[in-house]
């Protein structure tokens, strides 16, 4: 039975992500840190564990296998390394950092002290998703000339986030960017396992007016740049409805993929036989990628493991240079 303890609950996320892994049954939840009293006693209601306003105090009083890491972009380069200091793996959530240097801090000290470094991408758990990435790889469309995702809604506050996350997603130095940052980075990290590191990474951001309190960007595009391939990334917290909403195309030579989003959504494959495209069946997939806490305890517990390659921290830490990239032209466009 692994000992895990959460570091940080400001992210969202993080509370689906516990209730996997409790339901796993491999793993004991002892404890959770974060300075916010609210989500603290929030912790309590619902997990088991001792809880700490410090950090610092958790790591130093509990006797731990790994830790999950759920605070803003920033804070968790921090923690991250603080953890893997002290020998623990770690599950990070998406994005991997704020900053690159950050991402470099991080994959230094994991590859230090030979620990797992996971950083947790909703979008991994979709097996068609996973499908339509192994056809590319395997060559069933041809040669690969196009990467596109695209992820959207109509923003944090309006979809109904916390506060405590809001107030970190809204600062440029705690998220890294706005919506560059928070949705840009899917694509990114899909364009860099499919076609690894670009020539040229084109940003455009802008902020739309819609919300007049908000400073930072709510909708951005990049667009990477390869000798015989490009992707685009985009990114909206304007958008009304779903349509098009964390859909991913992949064009090849002699085939178009099309992936829905979520648990459940189709994948249809488009080829010279069939042009108005086909809706394919996706295979069994291992136990061990049903979701982040059954293939992060298979990774901690089986060293040769390897870990899929959208959560690989070598992939992640590459695709953060992306973002630095697109963020960096934006500011001189």
């Amino acid at each position: 039975m692994r000992k895990i303890a959460t570091l940080g609950l400001h992210h969202d996320h993080v509370w689906s992500n516990l209730e996997e892994l409790q339901a796993t049954g491999r793993a004991e939840l002892v404890a959770a840190a974060d300075t916010d009293a609210e989500l603290l006693e929030h912790y309590r209601s619902k997990f088991p564990g001792k809880t700490y306003e410090s950090y610092e105090e958790l790591l130093a009083s509990e006797e731990l296998d790994a830790v999950y890491i759920f605070a803003s972009n920033k804070l968790s380069e921090d923690l991250a390394v603080m953890a893997c200091e002290r020998g623990l793996h770690c599950l990070v959530e998406k994005p991997m950092a704020a900053t690159l240097a950050g991402a470099d801090r991080m994959l230094a000290a994991a590859k230090a002290n030979e620990v797992r470094l996971m950083i947790n991408w909703p979008f991994t758990w979709w097996p068609q998703l996973r499908h339509g990435i192994a056809m590319a790889q395997a060559g069933e469309i041809g040669q690969l000339w196009q990467v596109k995702y695209r992820a959207a809604h109509q923003g944090p506050v309006e979809l109904g986030c916390s506060r405590q996350f809001c107030e970190w997603l809204y600062d440029e130095k705690l998220n890294g960017a706005g919506a560059l940052m928070d949705y840009c980075c899917y694509g990114a990290v899909l364009a860099e396992v499919l076609l690894g590191r670009p020539e040229q990474v084109t940003a455009v951001k802008i902020s739309t007016g819609l919300k007049p309190d908000f400073s930072l960007e709510d909708n951005a595009i990049l667009v990477l740049t390869y000798p015989n391939a490009l992707a685009t990334t985009e990114a909206s917290w304007t958008q009304i409805g779903k349509l098009t909403s964390y859909s991913t195309t992949l064009y090849g030579s002699e085939g178009t993929v099309l992936i829905d989003p979520d648990h459940g959504g189709s994948i249809s494959l488009a080829n010279e036989e069939h042009p108005e495209g086909i809706e394919l069946t996706v295979p069994g997939q291992p136990a061990h990628l049903e979701n982040a806490s059954t293939h992060f305890l298979a990774a901690i517990e089986d060293p040769g493991l390897e870990i899929y390659p959208l959560c690989e921290m070598n992939h992640c830490h590459a695709s953060q240079w992306i973002l630095e990239q697109g963020i960096r032209d934006a500011r001189v466009s």
